[in-house]
């Protein structure tokens, strides 16, 4: 059977080449032919689909949230795989001193090592599960904290110490050996050579003692340095002139205040999503472990970029889940209300299968599952209910012309598949603009929308027309067949009957008819103005979409994550009490590349560059970031430059100071080869936009010294940047100028007429106009998701319009004139469209229902951008039509926009001069006399 139907049919008698009429005629033929194979294909399709689509894992990587093509997204990626992705962060909050001066200390340098896989393998079946996980997974490139830290800077001392001491005893016996050769020479006894070469060797550790002493005094050290040491670990980390218990600045990378403590990891760029979220839950189930848990009360909180990703990807794809659950609810029972035919649930059924196929390939593809791809379900489903209710209104009419249900499915196929189908085919050249969007997600609801219109268009070329042939007579009750449930049905029936004849139902049935009533007055008299007074019509709307155009300058984006994301997200709670004990939430990085980084001018200007661009963004010696007046953008982080204490002499003390400092530290900060350096800056929360002049200020202070190259990096900027592009005005005009061009070329390829390719971009382009004109005076913002929703308002007014204005030439050629081609159209397709545009309205109105910010503005403007689409076609494009005729066949030469604002000007001047109010004849709602109507109704019944 599925041979049959994808084969290709045989050319008719007057051509070589099968139209797509005569294709779709085959495909009623064949599916019509055997209806219930061809439903059970299709649905079991859907079940594979959908049974793939459950295998779909929410993406937590930043990759789908910033692109790869810039500078300073190949920047970030030379950062990331030298030292590591964005860090994951262990905050230990609770009193420093508790942390550090006690035995606590040790339980953190055990808790790095596990973090880290360096754990010996003896000594792995002793602690966690997750410590056998880490050692043998290794997802951590780079990983420091106070426990390592201070157990590193003991370390050095001693050896430090003992390289000396040996250094010392080396050069006693030399002296020794000396004394003995000269008191030889001078024939000296045995016992006199003996005892000079005593005082030579205690010379020699007197001086080994002094200058211990003299670095002793130096650094404060009073007693042997070990970790297990107070009076040690107190002397290294902090700083008695700020006060007890502050930590010393030149360690604020780890120890940001004197209730706090870091431990940094960063994981390698390598990993996948899911090796990802392991590491994150790997890092978030070792700090529970009880041999980890600290003595003084002491909490971990895990924190960081990737952790925020994770968690905001899962908490709103999780209520995208249950809002679009809700919405099929809605869509169902608002095309039970709005499209008046039988079998009307089917178009939702359709698509519901058509979305379970898409979903499913994208499963076979490999991708993941992201906010964007999920958000596009709506308009798949909105879209390819409009496909199948197109075809069963087809289908109906040919009923109404005593069709028999085959030859009608056929006759619904062969009428209205070539136009839908080509409808279809524009709609997806105006969602595939937005391929041209900086995001990567963006990228995913395109190609996801499109797939969903060619399997949308199929499911409903084929299961939709099987089921309409087989099942759509209702068959007569069989007086030897008892009745299904019958006792039940009685029930409802009668349940029913008390609500629809209740005072309630109708007074509910009353207003429904009366606003019915008024709404097809309303209507016809609009289409009525349109067909009679187009140019009115058409400046009027023009001059409604030049203010919405300008007004879209204006529109607000809002691109601060802590406004957009639920406020009792844990996540945002933890980095928000990240940046309230450290001052910061994030880094932004400067990759830093050279032929040999450790040169004394090159360190001088990393140095001047670093205390230039704090100093510019609040940042003053002596002050903590934390402060809650005034607090700087940019702080310190843990860069090169705070490997040296202080500017290196030559470029010998450089890679000798470079060569002292443990690798555990150094290659957080240079490469092994001295050729590529990180310059960090920490920052804080901040909306996007603001980021984004930081991230500027910053590049525009680079000025390396020759044979150096600097950029910023860090998914910070990347984000920055994506956001100041998706923001921009001139860049969302160009995306609307480039669907409305994408549409017009695929227009005039299928119609080889510029009149009929040209005509209805008319109501299209008016459309993106008074969508963003109603979003300004509603004060509905935009953020990252739903900026790029020009292309929707493109899309979704591409297939009202292209079916409407190809009824409209259809019936034209019939021989029926203007008025009545309209009225025609707007009867059948009209009614069609209304349906399935009212159907998709309210599936993302349940969207606004949502406490997500985010996806509560999405919905509104959503909703916004349907119902403008939808009217703007149903009241600009008869005038379009009309208007078009009137005036001849058009040409390129109408594209000059001087004679069109010239007539607009004059035609505009008219009708304000013409202005008389004019008084509304509303219907008078009386309240209905319920008891008499109550009464007549039932004897009615």
């Amino acid at each position: 059977m599925l041979r049959r139907l994808f084969r290709r049919p045989r050319a008719p008698l007057r051509g070589t080449r099968a139209s797509a009429a005569d294709w779709f005629g085959s495909v009623a033929r064949t599916v019509t032919e055997r209806p219930l194979a061809t439903v059970v294909v299709v649905g079991a399709l859907a079940v594979i689909g959908f049974a793939l689509a459950l295998r779909l894992s929410p993406s937590a990587s930043t990759d789908t949230l910033v692109g790869k093509g810039s500078a300073a997204a190949r920047a970030t990626d030379r950062l990331h795989k030298q030292f590591g992705d964005e860090s994951v962060i262990v905050m230990v909050r609770g009193n420093l001193q508790n942390t550090t001066l006690s035995a606590d200390l040790g339980k953190l340098i055990g808790l790095e090592g596990c973090l880290s896989g360096n754990e010996p393998r003896q000594a792995l079946p002793k602690l966690p599960s997750e410590c056998t996980a880490f050692a043998r997974e290794r997802p951590a490139k780079v990983v420091y904290g106070p426990g390592t830290f201070v157990n590193t800077a003991a370390a050095q001392i001693q050896n430090g110490f003992q390289a000396k001491q040996a250094q010392m005893i080396a050069q006693g016996n030399a002296a020794a050996q000396s004394a003995i050769q000269l008191a030889r020479s001078r024939h000296l006894p045995r016992a006199t050579q003996l005892r000079l070469a005593d005082e030579a060797r205690r010379l020699a550790a007197s001086n080994f003692v002094q200058d211990a002493l003299k670095v002793a005094l130096r650094y404060g050290l009073t007693t042997v340095p070990t970790v297990d040491n107070p009076e040690f670990v107190s002397e290294l980390l902090f700083d008695p002139t700020k006060g007890v218990g502050v930590p010393k600045a030149r360690f604020a990378y780890l120890f940001p205040s004197p209730n706090a403590a870091l431990i940094q990891i960063r994981l390698k760029p390598n990993l996948s999503d899911a090796q990802r979220r392991r590491a994150i839950s790997l890092i978030q189930d070792t700090v529970s472990e009880p041999i980890y848990q600290l003595r003084h009360g002491q909490k971990y909180i895990v924190t960081g970029i990737p952790v925020v990703v994770k968690g905001l990807a899962s908490d709103v794809q999780r209520s995208i889940f249950v809002l679009l659950f809700a919405a099929l609810l809605v869509m169902a029972a608002t095309l039970a209300v709005v499209f008046r035919t039988r079998m009307r649930l089917l178009p939702l059924g359709l698509a519901l299968a058509a979305a379970a196929l898409t979903y499913g390939c994208i499963s076979l593809a490999g991708y993941s599952l992201t906010m964007a791809s999920i958000a596009a379900l709506p308009v798949l489903i909105g879209l390819a209910v409009d496909y199948a209710i197109q075809l069963q209104a087809r289908f109906d009419e040919a009923l109404a012309e005593g069709r028999e249900p085959v030859s009608a499915a056929r006759a619904a196929a062969v009428r209205g598949g070539p136009l839908i189908a080509g409808a279809g085919l524009a709609t997806a050249a105006g969602f595939l603009v937005l391929l041209l969007s900086p995001i990567p997600m963006v990228h995913g609801f395109a190609v996801t929308v499109i797939a969903g219109i060619v399997l949308g268009l199929a499911c409903a070329a084929t299961a939709g027309l099987a089921t309409l042939s087989r099942w759509s007579l209702r068959l007569g009750e069989r007086p030897d067949v008892p009745p299904f449930l019958p006792r039940a049905r009685a029930r409802v029936r009668d349940a029913w009957e008390r609500v629809a004849y209740s005072r309630a139902g109708d007074l509910v049935a009353d207003y429904a008819a009366i606003a019915g009533d008024w709404s097809r007055e309303r209507g016809r008299a609009a289409l009525t103005f349109a067909s009679t007074r187009p140019r009115n019509v058409l400046v009027a709307g023009l001059a409604l979409a030049a203010l919405g155009w300008a007004a879209d300058t204006q529109t607000h984006v809002v691109s601060d994550v802590r406004k957009l994301v639920p406020q009792n997200l844990q996540a945002l709670r933890d980095v928000n009490l990240l940046q309230k004990e450290t001052g910061v939430s994030g880094e932004i990085d400067v990759l830093v590349r050279g032929r040999d980084l450790t040169s004394p001018n090159v360190i001088s200007w990393l140095t001047a560059f670093q205390q230039g661009v704090l100093t510019s963004h609040g940042w003053k010696q002596g002050e903590t970031c934390r402060q809650q007046k005034h607090p700087p953008e940019l702080c310190p982080a843990l860069s090169l430059t705070d490997l040296f204490r202080q500017q290196p002499g030559s470029q010998a003390d450089a890679s000798t100071l470079l060569a002292a400092v443990p690798p555990y530290f150094s290659q957080a900060v240079i490469s092994s080869d001295r050729t590529t350096a990180n310059l960090a800056f920490g920052i804080r929360l901040m909306p996007l936009d603001r980021q984004k002049r930081v991230v500027d200020d910053i590049r525009s202070s680079l000025n390396p010294p020759p044979g150096v190259t600097a950029a910023v990096a860090g998914l910070p900027v990347l984000a920055a940047d994506a956001n100041g592009k998706l923001s921009s005005a001139g860049r969302r005009a160009l995306t609307l100028l480039a669907g409305l061009a994408a549409v017009f070329l695929v227009l005039l390829a299928i119609r080889r007429r510029f009149s009929e390719a040209a005509v209805p971009l008319i109501p299209i382009a008016f459309a993106t106009g008074w969508s963003a004109l109603t979003l300004f005076l509603l004060r509905i913002p935009l953020n990252p998701m739903s900026a790029t929703l020009g292309a929707l308002v493109i899309a979704i007014s591409t297939e009202f319009s292209v079916l409407l204005s190809a009824r409209y030439r259809e019936e034209r050629r019939s021989g029926r004139t203007a008025v009545e081609a309209l009225d025609r159209a707007y009867t059948s397709t009209g009614s069609a469209v209304l349906a399935s545009g009212v159907t998709a309205i309210a599936g993302f109105a349940a969207l606004v229902a949502s406490d997500i910010k985010m996806l509560r503005d999405f919905g509104l403007v959503t909703v916004v951008d349907l119902t403008v689409s939808l009217l703007g076609v149903m009241v600009v494009l008869p005038a379009a039509l009309v208007w078009a005729e009137q005036r001849g066949r058009l040409t390129l030469r109408d594209l000059d926009p001087r004679p069109a604002a010239a007539a607009a000007r004059k035609a505009l001047a008219g009708a304000v001069s013409q202005m008389q109010r004019p008084r509304l004849r509303l219907p008078r709602l009386a309240p209905p006399r319920v008891g008499l109507r109550l009464g007549r109704r039932r004897s009615g019944a």
